[in-house]
């Protein structure tokens, strides 16, 4: 079992843009950055996560009152690919985001969605552990599906990561992950650009990213996935 943990706070912005602005911001990217390396030959790659909440909505509703100090679990493959699944526990302290996960084959995880996850304490990976604990105490269930399309452009110094997500999904109440049952789009023909860094974001990159009328928000996939059911 390969263990990927992230282990330090980044800083993450969410700026939604309209089709002009990615555009631009696009082909000057291009420029100076690289692609990831997983991505398709149309140069995007395709996510699919199930994030888990309990019945009094804790995740949701820590989201939306704007907590400071909150965190969300998920699990989420890529491309379609389920041989290659990840169990991902997303923190936010201050407005800055930490990541850790750890990889689980399908069929742990379909034992994780049916609610059989004594085998959890057999593994030697705390953040199993952690999930484990977290989903007994705080009855944390499989609430919702959201899937999407996302654009990776890389930029080394600063360790940055600038992506735009559309075709923005949710499974309203299907928590199927592995049935490719029908998903509705949250919002038609928006764009959602990401920008994560490490210490600092290089002047080019500011300037780059710079829209006259768009700005951070506070933006959640899983949030408005819920709007829905």
């Amino acid at each position: 079992m390969r263990v990927e943990l992230v282990g330090k706070f980044r800083h993450e912005y969410k700026i939604p843009v309209c089709f002009e602005d990615y555009y631009t911001i696009r082909r000057r990217l291009e420029v100076v950055t690289m692609k990831d390396s997983h991505v398709k030959e149309d140069g995007w790659y395709y996510i699919r996560s199930l994030y888990f909440d309990n019945f009094d909505n804790k995740v949701l509703l820590e989201k939306v009152n704007g907590i400071n100090v909150r965190e969300k679990f998920r699990l989420r493959y890529y491309n379609e690919d389920c041989r290659f699944v990840r169990l991902e526990k997303k923190s936010k302290i201050r407005g800055l985001c930490e990541k850790k996960s750890v990889s689980l084959t399908k069929e742990e995880c379909e034992k994780i969605c049916t609610g059989e996850m004594d085998f959890l304490m057999e593994k030697k990976e705390a953040l199993l552990w952690e999930f484990y604990a977290k989903t007994k105490y705080q009855q944390l269930k499989p609430k919702t599906i959201v899937e999407y399309k996302r654009e990776p452009y890389i930029y080394g110094p600063g360790n940055v990561r600038v992506t735009f997500d559309t075709e923005i999904k949710t499974g309203i109440y299907d928590t199927h992950f592995f049935k490719r049952n029908p998903c509705v789009e949250t919002n038609p023909g928006e764009i959602l650009m990401e920008v994560k860094y490490d210490a600092f974001l290089p002047a080019v990159i500011q300037d780059i990213i710079q829209t006259n009328t768009r700005h951070a928000q506070a933006f959640s996939k899983y949030a408005r996935s819920r709007i829905y059911g």
